[in-house]
This record gives structure tokens, sequence and C-alpha cells, in this order.
């Protein structure tokens, strides 16, 4: 008996001395040091302490993927000179065994390694997105002296494949250069920032843009909101942009309700040279406390407004799903060998489908718009394989053909989420719909519980009506195709026409205008008759268009001279510099834009416009 309890008694004691060496080895954080003061052919110099390890070789990794993204990036492509040194400064042997993951030596005597990163936005065409270029808000800008995107999973790595262990991160950084981040910063200097973190996730969800100042900040419901610009030639500042932004997110927490309890949030804006070597994949990155957004600066102020009130309406509502509400593959995620939830109906559709719900709830958008956004997700998604399995798509989303169907997560996605929204609506005789599922589901998992793939319908059905969990299966996991009409007419809604104003540069998908390669000139086509912008202004066929409103324009900007043209109503003023037969003149005059009539959704059921009503506005 005695030599029992001495043999439980040395057990318990060595459990105890190994448990008190991994706490304290947990406690020792992976410490990573970021010079923005003394750039390098234009690379930032990364310096990493690991923590202390007793075995012979260690694997160091730069994420291939990162949450959100949905594609094979390879972030370790960006990273030169990796070099690993031991307590002595002495070298150690490093091989490179993939694009993104080194072996490391004689790692019980490995104290840092150190190496330099290139940014992503310099290699950018804007033709590579979704195959060997990664899209602008996850990737990375070097911009010595002016301006810093760390999306952090560019310039830090983890070890051994455990990226659950605290992270000490220090920047050093010009003094008249201010980090913005939801990220607490535990050094009061000008010049160092650092921030310390439970584990590697948190340094992915949090990017930090550093700029010299130029952000605005409000507080709603007890959410602080920070919002920052880095506009390279001062052409937007955040406060002209705020009001836009501040609108939306007002409108969004009122929407939602108490359905989070972030105390800060974060949306960086970078507006891009796109006549330069710069960002050109446009868009924006959900994150649970920040949403980085890259736009092109000659964007005018009102259209950069209503892109922002989009894309950022988009991404904060991901603070719904996948951040609140999420499975095991996304709360465990693997950086290099990802797998995917199954679940992107709900992580990207639904969050789609309430980016274009509330502003109809919140009266920013009227019906028609909402169910003319519909009608168009409806024939987006058309150019899809609509037989395809939501489900497997989802899961195997990083390969063929299954990527090639990812962007319907936006389209087919979204009407996903208006189908089980409508069947809720009409179950519960109006009283109840998506959103209430998404607060039960929010209230039942929440940001540290994830659930099982498997198991996510029948909780929603259990949660909702059986007739949900059968157009879950039959629709979502299935490969029947959904029939809208069906469920429009439960909302009393059905198809009608509309009458609404025509590009006045485009008749169709036919252009009224013609480009000069050589001389980039705009030139009013001549094998069209022109519409009635045109002829009430005289202009005429081969007049070359140098500016609209003061605002010159030629091929480099026609994209953004057509989008502008959106913004016009009828009898605006407006101010045309043309060319005629080699001479210059302006024309004063109102806008005139010829009507079309378009196929539009409406209301035809009166019985159905309390139902209606609560589904739109309830």
């Amino acid at each position: 008996m005695k030599k029992h309890i001495v043999t439980a008694l040395l057990i318990v004691l060595n459990w105890n001395v190994i448990v008190f060496a991994q706490n304290k080895q947990n406690a020792t954080p992976v410490k990573a040091i970021i010079d923005l003061n003394t750039i390098e052919d234009d690379r930032v110099k990364v310096v990493m302490i690991p923590q202390k390890t007793t075995k012979e070789e260690i694997i160091f990794q730069i994420p291939k993927t990162v949450p959100g993204t949905y594609s094979a990036d390879n972030y370790g492509r960006y990273i030169d000179e990796l070099k690993a040194f031991d307590t002595n400064k002495k070298e150690l042997k490093v091989e490179k065994t993939d694009d993104n993951t080194w072996k490391i030596s004689n790692a019980k005597t490995l104290s840092q390694i150190v190496y330099f990163v290139n940014d992503t936005y310099d290699t950018e065409t804007g033709r590579g997105f979704g195959k060997e270029e990664i899209f602008s808000p996850a990737g990375s800008n070097i911009l010595k002296g002016k301006n810093f995107m760390l999306n952090n999973h560019c310039f830090i790595g983890y070890f051994d494949g455990n990226p659950d262990v605290k992270y000490s991160v220090t920047i050093n950084h010009p003094s008249d250069l201010v980090g913005s981040t939801s990220l607490n910063d535990a050094d009061k200097s000008p010049t160092i920032d650092v921030f310390n973190v439970e584990r590697y996730f948190d340094l992915t969800d949090n990017p930090i843009m550093y700029c010299k100042s130029n952000s605005e900040t409000f507080t709603f419901d007890g959410m602080e909101i920070l919002f920052s610009v880095y506009s390279p030639n001062g052409v937007h500042t955040a406060k002209s942009l705020l009001p836009d932004l501040e609108k939306m997110m007002r409108a969004q927490k009122t929407f939602l309700g108490p359905i989070n309890d972030n105390k800060k949030y974060t949306v960086l804006l970078y507006l891009s040279e796109s006549n330069k070597r710069d960002a050109k994949g446009y868009g924006a990155l959900e994150h649970h406390t920040c949403t980085s957004v890259v736009f092109p600066e000659e964007m005018p102020a009102d259209m950069l407004g209503k892109q922002i009130i989009d894309v950022v309406s988009h991404e904060f509502f991901h603070i719904v799903t996948p951040l609140s509400i999420h499975s095991k593959e996304i709360q465990y995620f693997d950086y290099n060998n990802p797998k995917m939830s199954e679940h992107l109906w709900m992580y990207e559709g639904v969050t789609e489908y309430f980016a274009n719900l509330f502003q109809i709830n919140q009266g920013l958008i009227d019906q028609d718009e909402f169910y003319q956004r519909m009608l168009g997700k409806i024939s987006n998604a058309s150019r899809f394989d609509d037989t395809m399995s939501f489900t497997e798509m989802s899961k195997n989303v990083l390969v063929k053909p299954y990527k090639d169907q990812y962007l319907n997560v936006y389209e087919k996605g979204a009407l996903i989420g208006m189908c089980i929204d409508i069947i809720i609506r009409e179950k519960s005789n109006g009283e109840r719909g998506i959103l209430d599922l998404m607060k039960k589901l929010s209230k039942e998992y929440g940001v540290n519980k994830p659930f099982n793939d498997d198991e996510l319908f029948a909780k929603i059905t259990s949660l909702t009506y059986p007739e949900v969990g059968q157009f879950l299966i039959t629709h979502v996991s299935g490969t029947t195709p959904i029939d809208y009409e069906l469920y429009f007419t439960k909302m009393g809604v059905g198809k009608g026409k509309n009458s609404v104003p025509a590009n006045p540069f485009l008749k169709e998908q036919t252009p009224y205008i013609k480009v000069n390669p050589a001389t980039k000139e705009i030139a009013v086509a001549t094998n069209l008759e022109l519409n009635d912008f045109f002829k009430n202004l005289d202009i005429k066929p081969d007049d070359i268009i140098l500016a609209i409103n003061n605002v010159n324009y030629n091929l480099d900007n026609i994209y953004e001279m057509v989008m502008e043209s959106q913004n016009w109503n009828q009898d605006d003023a407006i101010s045309v510099k043309i060319k005629r037969d080699g001479k210059e003149q302006t024309i004063n005059g109102k806008v005139k834009l010829t009507m079309e009539e378009i196929d539009a959704y409406k209301l035809i059921d009166e019985s159905k416009a309390k139902l209606n009503q609560a589904w739109l506005k309830g």
C-alpha cells in the first residue's frame, strides 16, 4: 500500500511539474518586432522570438490562407532572406519546404528568426485576384514615411502548427504616422506600439494601418467606431466621408439590436492611386471588430460614400456570422491546411441579405430599390450552376470546379437567406424573421462556442419550423433550384414594370461613346441614334468629350465618368466641355435622361400588405 501511495505521489508531483512547465511556457508569449523606420529595398524587417522548445527541429509558417478570403494565397511568397540565430547569434540551418514553411534545425538553441517582408500592393494588376494575386483588403502596403497597411498575417507567422499561444508585437514607427486598429496599445510612446494578444488569430483578426492622422470617431449604443482614411493626395478625408458611414452604422446597430457587445469597431479605408503600382483589388474584408476597405482615390465623394455603405454594411454584419455563429472549421482555423465549412450560405449569403434588408428596414432605400436588388441577384445567380449543392460547394470552395462558383454566395446565398426569412415570416404571421433566428443562434453558440457542421440544419429547424429544415435539405444541401416566384408570392409580391432613367452613355449593352487608344480621348459614337441626353445638349457624333462639370475625362478614368452619371437626375444643371472640328467649347444646359421600362417586383396582392410590411419593416 505504501509503495502504491509513493508511486501515486510521484506521478502527481511529476504531473504538477509538467503542468507548471507548460503553463510557464504558455505564459511566455511569442514576440515579434516590426521596424517601420528602416525600410530596405521597399521591405520591412521583422524579428521573431519564439517560445523555448526542447525539440531538435521547429517549423515556422506564414499562412497559406486566412479566414474570410476563401482562396489559397500563399503569403509566404512575400518573405525574403529568412535566417535563424542561436543565443550566440550564430546562424542555424534553415530549410524552406514550401512557399509558407521553413524548417529550423537545432531548435533548442533558437533565439530568434529574422526576415524581410515585401508588400503585395506593388505587385497587383487587378487581373489576377482569386488566382495569383492577393485581394487587396487582405494584403499589405509598404510606403516609407507615408503608409503601412499591416494585415498581420502578411508579416507575422507561427511555430509548429500552433497558433493558439500568446503574442506580444512591438512596432517601431515614425512619430508622425498614427496606427489605427481595434487592438489596445500597451505602450504610450509616440514611436513605439505594443500589442499583446491571447492567440495568433487575434493578430490576423486585427489589421493596423499607419498613416498621417486622418481619422474620426463616434459612439453609438455603447460602441466606439474609429474611421481612419489614407488618401495619398488628400482628395478625401475621414471628416468628409463620415456622415455616410455614421448614418449607415447607426442604422445597422438599430436594425440588429442587442446582438453583439463589441466596445470598439474600426473601419480602415485605404484609397489607392489606380494609375500607379498600387492596390487594385477593390472591396472589403471583415473581422470581429474591424473592416479593411480599399477603393480608388479618384472615385467621386458621393460615389465613394455609396460604395462605403454597400461594402462596409456587408462586412459589419459579419459580427453576426461567422464571427458570432460559426463552425469548428472556423474556430480552429488551420492557416496552412484549411478545412472549409459547409455553410457559406449563412456566413456570406445571410450577411449579404442583411446588408440589403437593413437598408429598406431603416429607410435608406425604398421598396422598389430593394426588390430591384433581389431581382438583380436572381439574374446574377442564373450565371452559376444552379444544381450544385451549396454545402458541397462551400466545403470544397478552394478547389475546382467549386471555387469557380464562389461568387454565387453573394447572389444565391443572399436569396437563400431571403427565402428562409419569408418562410419564418409566413409561419409566424409576421412576428419573426431570419434576424430572430440569428439572434437565437448567437445566444446558443457565440464567439467561443462553435457548432458541428453536420448539426446546424437540425438546430435551425428546432428554432424555427419544419418547413425551414425541408428548404435547407432540398435547396441548400440538395440540388433542386429554388422557385423564387413562389416565395415572393407569399409576401404578395409579383412581377411588374418600372420606368427608370437609362444610363446616358449606354443603350442596353452598347455604348454611345468610343475611345481613341492613341490619344485616350473619349468621343461620341457614330453608329447609334443619340439619346435625349446628347440631343438636348446638341452634342453630335464624333464630338470629343473633354470634361463634365469641370472634371477632366479620358480613357484612364472613363469608368468614373460612366459611374458618376448614375448620380444625375432629370433637369440637373450640367456643363460639358467638348472639342468639335479641332475647336474647344463648353456647353451648359440641363440633364435629360431617356426613360426605359424594366422588369420589377411590386406589391400586387393587397391582402398580403401587412405581412409584406412585417417582412420589410418588422
